[in-house]
């Protein structure tokens, strides 16, 4: 949110919020929001099989054709298609370590064409094979120091050399230290901040675009671009507020239960019986 908030906003002027965001956000969660859609891509394929991921992809590639509408930004249509023309073929070929070599070789490519949305299908490929296998939790921590030093260390030198390989190199590398640290400290109390948001990733990435619409005038009339921190700051703590209570009451967030019925062609039950889904517990104290 703050990333998309701060790219749709006017810079006539250079701030030190924008530098911040630049070396420490810009280009380091969509690699992870990549990295998350294929462990996704796994999980629904073990439960629901192929002809309903395809069902759900082109579904998918329609509400982002819908919310291209307001936000030209939409990164939804990038993985309706590459989940169409990458993961859906690797898993009929492939499974572990082929599928994390092939995702290598496609990130490395990714980020010698430019980086940006071309790093999609690496991400998605990568995040595919880490699911098949399971790497141990030793692996978190070395992991976690590795890619913090080396992004840094890449993010310092694409600042003084100005290269955009290296930028890259450097966001992936905050992407990996962002993911694996996050897991090293979660704790339940954070688990039953962030479930929430992502069992709704889909109508709060939605809906979060839709304040980036409208809240354009207030954000391009700032000067001083602190009103992209509140703007997103604000948008996320009430998505948190909300995500939490709609999912005591229902099953699937709003768009997300659309999605569910549009892939089925049926209608889905979604209210909760007494409030609580005996086969999902409520995110809380004790639950990760």
């Amino acid at each position: 949110m703050l990333v998309n908030t701060w790219q749709h906003a006017a810079k006539e002027t250079y701030t030190g919020i924008d530098w911040t965001v630049e070396s420490f956000f810009q280009s380091r969660f969509y690699p992870i929001f990549s990295l998350l859609f294929g462990i996704s891509f796994v999980l629904y394929l073990q439960r629901a099989g192929r002809w309903s991921l395809l069902s759900r992809l082109l579904w998918l590639m329609v509400f982002g054709l819908v919310q291209h509408i307001w936000y030209p930004g939409e990164v939804l249509t990038d993985y309706a298609f590459y989940g169409l023309i990458v993961l859906l073929p690797a898993s009929f070929l492939w499974r572990g370590v082929p599928v994390l070599l092939l995702g290598l070789g496609v990130t490395a490519w990714g980020v010698m064409a430019g980086g940006g949305v071309l790093l999609i299908p690496g991400m998605f490929l990568v995040g595919m094979a880490l699911m098949q296998l399971r790497p141990p939790r030793e692996l978190l921590l070395p992991a976690f120091g590795v890619s913090a030093v080396c992004g840094v260390l890449l993010s310092a030198a694409a600042s003084l050399s100005g290269d955009w390989t290296l930028y890259t190199l450097g966001a992936l590398a905050g992407a990996a230290a962002y993911s694996t640290g996050l897991v090293l400290v979660l704790r339940p109390w954070l688990s039953a901040v962030l479930e929430p948001l992502g069992r709704m990733a889909l109508t709060n990435y939605v809906t979060g675009t839709l304040v980036i619409f409208f809240a354009g005038g207030l954000v391009d009339a700032d000067p001083t671009r602190w009103s992209v921190l509140a703007v997103a700051g604000v948008t996320v703590a009430v998505q948190a507020v909300f995500s939490r209570w709609w999912l005591r009451r229902f099953r699937y967030g709003p768009l997300e239960w659309i999605w569910r019925m549009l892939t089925r062609f049926r209608r889905v039950p979604n209210r909760l019986e007494s409030g609580r889904d005996e086969n999902r517990p409520l995110p809380g104290p004790g639950v990760t």
